[in-house]
């Protein structure tokens, strides 16, 4: 028997990979939002300019030590390894308003083909890393640069995807709140909060910290599937923030674009997004597909693994698209 603790009550799940009754996380329907005032506080104290020096290239990636991969190394039991990326969607939507096109070759004389990838990355369609100069927040990057001077036509002059060349391999952690709630899905637009990540790590038998790496399932693929594409996903409400910091993550990834919106009312950008990236130095994983590893996950009974992000060596880039890795 599971126990659960949530919005101050306990909780009794049968048995640990069974679904709790989704009634029991019955969000409350008020909750006072975030203000941007707020917002501007955690930006300033909890950010981590300076923490590894002036010069820092990686942010919070520097949490992801020798002893950090050594430990995630440490986690491979059976050798299963899980794709974390969604097949590049081909067909335009609502949430695919520049879809990837095959450009295809094929030399029948030489007996080759071959195919040109073009693709907007960025946005809510593609399973992409967003580098540390991709977003700004009041004219500011991450280690407090303006952006004016790193960000430039011909590329980033620092903060780059080439910074993450030799990869980021940490522990993983998945966190599935459709298996949480017992539904197949989070409708979209759900704000989750601190007491649903803790749910989780007490109904997981897991707990985040230093160096980990945060991988949130709302079921947007599942959805989509049922009901179409949407650009409206679940994700975190903005009152986590102090709580990512608390814990000391490296790495944030979910299968939708991180934030539920309006959770800071009148702020014009995603505040999940420019406090991981521009206060925190932490890239962000969008758009990834986790529903294969929730199913593994769930066989094994394990909700951690070693993950290997393996970006491309793109000198002067934003981000890039990935393929990420669960190794079991």
């Amino acid at each position: 028997m599971a126990t659960i603790r949530a919005f101050g009550a306990t909780l009794l799940c049968s048995g640990l990979l069974a679904a709790c009754d989704a009634s029991s996380f019955t969000q409350p329907e008020t909750r006072e939002p975030t203000s941007i005032e707020q917002f501007d506080q955690w930006m300033d104290e909890l950010s981590n300019w300076g923490r590894w020096g002036p010069d820092d290239q990686l942010g919070a990636a520097n949490l992801m030590t020798e002893a950090k991969r050594r430990e995630a190394a440490a986690l491979v039991q059976t050798g299963t390894t899980v794709s974390l990326a969604h097949d590049l969607i081909t067909e335009a939507g609502a949430d695919a308003a520049e879809p990837y096109v095959l450009q295809m070759t094929v030399n029948a004389e030489a007996q080759n083909s071959g195919d040109r990838v073009d693709v907007y990355f960025h946005g809510v369609t593609f399973s992409h890393l967003d580098g540390l100069c991709h977003v700004f927040y009041k004219d500011k990057i991450y280690n407090g640069h303006d952006f004016q001077d790193v960000v430039t036509e011909d590329g980033c002059n620092q903060l780059d995807t080439l910074a993450m060349k030799d990869g980021l391999v940490t522990r993983g952690v998945l966190v599935d709140m459709p298996r949480l709630k017992g539904v197949p899905y989070l409708e979209p637009g759900t704000k989750l909060y601190q007491e649903d990540i803790e749910a989780w790590e007490e109904y997981a038998g897991v707990t985040l910290g230093a160096g980990d790496a945060l991988l949130l399932r709302v079921g947007r693929w599942e959805h989509r599937a049922e009901h179409g594409p949407t650009r409206e996903m679940a994700g975190w409400d903005a009152s986590v923030i102090p709580w990512l910091a608390e814990r000391d993550i490296s790495l944030l990834g979910a299968d939708s674009v991180h934030e539920a919106p309006g959770s800071v009312p009148g702020l014009r950008v995603n505040p999940i997004h420019r406090f991981a990236i521009v206060s925190r130095g932490m890239n962000l994983l969008d758009n990834l597909d986790l529903d294969a590893a929730a199913e593994t996950a769930a066989g094994l009974n394990r909700w951690e693994f070693m993950l290997v992000v393996a970006p491309l060596r793109v000198p002067g880039g934003t981000g890039s698209p990935v393929n990420p890795i669960a190794i079991f």
